[in-house]
């Protein structure tokens, strides 16, 4: 099967983008809206052999200087049996309605009305949980997320209720596990209290962040 070509992309873009119009386009197989200092994005992502993709559900924190939109607690389309599912580009026309339906069912965060960031952190909070009792990877990035994204916008009680988890989450989680980076537990909890602290330094960065990757014009709403 030959790889999709440029007209091909652009119109199952556009089709995805008819089907969520709280979203913009904006890149060829991204559609993407800002929720604060969040971008919720669905990304049609391309398979290895180029022939298929997989809808992606996902999110990333603005709050961190990355060089791009990553796809942070992704989830993709899946069929009855719980297993990922792509589609060809060639059948893209047949069975696209249906796609657009089970994304919008399957995403942990709402593909219509924007996710409250209690429920966006509620998100985060679950997905770390989960890593941890499932023996997988640490999330400490999406723990940190989960703490930086309320304190941006002055919720102090969801940036506490961040913090009780970093302290429960950092003193099970494996020393082998974690990045070489890693200060430590409580030179990590310090260093985040530090950046959780100064809100408005967060804000120029979530303001660089939007230039950086052109997100000034995409679909947002506050939170």
């Amino acid at each position: 099967m030959s790889k999709v070509d440029a007209v091909s992309t652009k119109r199952v873009t556009s089709d995805w983008g008819r089907a969520f119009p709280g979203f913009s386009q904006w890149r060829p197989l991204r559609l993407v809206r800002r929720v604060g200092p969040v971008v919720q994005g669905i990304t049609l992502d391309v398979s290895t052999a180029g022939d298929s993709y997989f809808p992606t559900a996902h999110v990333h924190a603005l709050t961190r200087e990355f060089p791009v939109v990553t796809m942070t607690m992704s989830h993709r389309l899946q069929g009855s049996s719980g297993v990922q599912e792509s589609i060809r580009f060639a059948q893209h026309d047949e069975v696209c309605q249906d796609a657009f339906r089970r994304i919008s069912v399957q995403s942990p965060l709402s593909l219509g009305d924007p996710p409250s960031i209690e429920e966006i952190v509620g998100e985060y909070h679950r997905f770390a949980r989960a890593q941890a009792e499932d023996g997988l990877p640490p999330a400490v990035i999406e723990v940190e997320d989960s703490i930086l994204i309320p304190a941006v916008v002055g919720r102090l009680d969801l940036t506490e209720r961040g913090f009780s988890l970093a302290e429960e989450l950092s003193a099970i989680w494996p020393t082998s596990r974690l990045p070489l980076s890693w200060a430590g537990r409580d030179g990590w909890l310090q260093g985040l209290r530090r950046v959780a602290g100064d809100a408005k330094t967060l804000q120029l960065i979530v303001d660089g962040q939007i230039g950086k990757h052109k997100l000034a014009k995409v679909k947002s709403c506050p939170l």
